[in-house]
């Protein structure tokens, strides 16, 4: 599945809920199905700078594509980054560096995430390119 088409599915999932409680519900929901990360990867080399809370990524690159873990110890933050992996895991390092992220506007993300949050998930997107980016470089 493309970038797009995963985004697509996102944003219809989230126009089945009515309000956001239910939206931040689901959110939590996610994180807490997100597959935990390697305990040698949550230090401080694995974490999001610009985060409130704390957030390590782990970026696997495989068969040309790369694959992320990450873990949180914030409910919410934990769901954000889980819908992060769910869009940017499995793709080329090009399609990554090259996503336009368009889901984020169109389920209002941002404009529900207190400022420090917003600030969190812009810096987890930037986290995310930047492994792609190096990998792709490097291979």
């Amino acid at each position: 599945m493309s970038i797009n088409d995963i985004q697509d599915t996102i944003a219809e999932e989230f126009a089945l809920f009515g309000d956001w409680m239910e939206k931040y519900e689901y959110i939590i929901d996610l994180g807490k199905e997100l597959p935990l990360i390697e305990p040698q990867y949550k230090d401080e080399d694995h974490l999001i700078r610009g985060c409130q809370s704390k957030v390590w990524l782990h970026a696997d690159y495989r068969d040309g594509k790369i694959g992320f873990t990450a873990d949180s110890d914030a409910v919410i933050t934990k769901g954000i980054i889980a819908l992060l992996i769910r869009v940017l895991s499995n793709q080329t390092p090009e399609a990554i560096a090259n996503a336009d992220l368009y889901f984020i506007d169109r389920i209002g993300l941002k404009e529900h995430l207190s400022p420090n949050r917003s600030n969190g998930l812009v810096s987890m997107v930037k986290q995310m390119k930047l492994f792609a980016l190096a990998l792709q470089a490097s291979h």
